[in-house]
């Protein structure tokens, strides 16, 4: 029981973050893109999807995927299953942090620009992310 109620909980707390997730899977399916549950996380790939992560990610070529609450989006298929171990490590910040995630990543990424880094490398969630991806290559 008390694990139902935790994960209940996890998924209320991020559920702000999530509905954004949910709006952007909707546009995939509705452009030719694929939607599906894969342990209890939301993945949408394809679709219009791909024109918006390589295009309107501040990033150079963009970005393979994005996490908001509990729905990851892809490019495409293989981007999904080479990030998925790096977007799982968001979505868990996402239950930790809930409604303050996308507001904390923002304020990350701003600190990371007075420290002289990069805005997405010298991000602390994207620090964290990366760290939790190599331990479970690592297993």
């Amino acid at each position: 029981m008390h694990s139902s109620a935790s994960r209940l909980f996890r998924y209320t707390w991020a559920l702000p973050t999530t509905l954004l997730g949910l709006g952007f899977a909707g546009l995939a399916a509705a452009t030719g893109g694929r939607v599906r549950l894969v342990d209890g996380v939301l993945e949408a790939e394809g679709g219009w999807l791909g024109t918006l992560l390589r295009r309107a990610v501040p990033l150079p070529g963009g970005a393979a995927a994005m996490t908001l609450g509990h729905v990851v989006l892809g490019r495409d298929a293989p981007a999904l299953a080479t990030t998925r171990a790096h977007e799982r490590a968001h979505v868990r910040q996402c239950e930790r942090w809930g409604p303050v995630f996308l507001p904390a990543y923002a304020a990350a990424s701003l600190g990371a620009v007075l420290r002289g880094e990069h805005p997405y490398h010298g991000n602390a969630f994207e620090r964290a992310a990366c760290r939790e991806e190599a331990a479970a290559a690592s297993r």
